[in-house]
């Protein structure tokens, strides 16, 4: 099974209706409950990807906590010491030696810059992320409410002139084109796709 990131969020879904959103824990137990008194089936999402996911529901409340719990990464992956004998890097600060592979003429440029070629690395990767920091988050926000739109909202009218209208940004059209579909279908689809640009 796939890890789980606990500080994430989730919702569940019955048919057109949200049944929960929440951490994975809250969704697990509310869609456990709701199993026992709906045949319907429920599927949960992970709001940060859009994408369904299945939480393991067996046992009491206790054991499926303690299952999500151990399916989360550690809280600082890169910073657990390594199996193999300490190599370079700065382990404990959370850097982690990695290869790149770059040509000759890239690595005399790094070298020539003050601190060398890691702090050069460093500055250029950080000012990349400023500089399209943005972009990736609508770029992501975006993704995550077509995987979820198209799951749940496939076969719904005007499904792929909407799809159309988000990919090209054009939010006006695409709150138009999907004002008619269900409420919580709608609401969450629009949460996903602009939340961070309210």
């Amino acid at each position: 099974m796939a890890m789980i990131p606990m500080q994430g969020t989730y919702t569940a879904f019955v048919g057109q209706r949200r049944l929960a959103s929440g951490t994975a824990g809250d969704v697990a137990l509310a869609v456990k409950r709701a199993t026992q008194s709906l045949d319907q089936p429920i599927i949960i999402f992970d709001d940060g990807t859009g994408r369904s996911i299945d939480f393991d529901l067996r046992g009491d409340d206790r054991e499926v906590l303690a299952r999500l719990a151990k399916l989360a990464p550690p809280p600082s992956e890169e910073a657990e010491a390594p199996a193999e004998p300490r190599g370079r890097g700065r382990p404990k600060l959370g850097v982690v030696a990695r290869e790149v592979t770059l040509l000759p003429r890239h690595w005399e440029w790094l070298n020539a810059q003050a601190g060398g070629a890691s702090v050069a690395l460093r500055k250029l990767v950080d000012e990349a992320r400023r500089a399209s920091g943005d972009k990736d988050r609508e770029r992501q926000a975006r993704d995550a409410a077509y995987h979820f739109m198209s799951t749940i909202a496939g076969n719904l009218p005007q499904f792929e002139e909407a799809s159309r209208a988000l990919f090209a940004d054009d939010r006006r059209r695409f709150t138009g084109l999907i004002a008619d579909w269900p409420t919580d279908i709608r609401d969450h689809i629009v949460k996903l796709a602009y939340s961070d640009r309210a």
